[in-house]
């Protein structure tokens, strides 16, 4: 039996050293660096619809800011 996806469904993923949070919920998918609160979105209708649909979401992810950042940040000048 099939359990109904009714509220977020929230897991930790590691990559690596980077941590990053996938959340499953019924409108679709988001990926987040653990700690940040934008990420990747994914609609189910987006991913379902066909090639052109992924095609469309997979650019927009690949220019989205989802890189962990360096500990300690960049170097603030004076």
């Amino acid at each position: 039996m099939v359990t109904k996806l009714d509220k977020p469904l929230k897991r930790e993923v590691a990559l690596g050293a980077a941590h990053y949070v996938v959340t499953i919920d019924p409108q679709g998918l988001n990926f987040t660096v653990k700690g940040r609160r934008k990420g990747i979105r994914f609609n189910w209708a987006d991913l379902v619809s066909g090639e052109a649909a992924l095609a469309i979401a997979l650019n927009a992810s690949l220019s989205a800011n989802i890189e962990p950042t360096k500990k300690g940040g960049p170097p603030r000048h004076a």
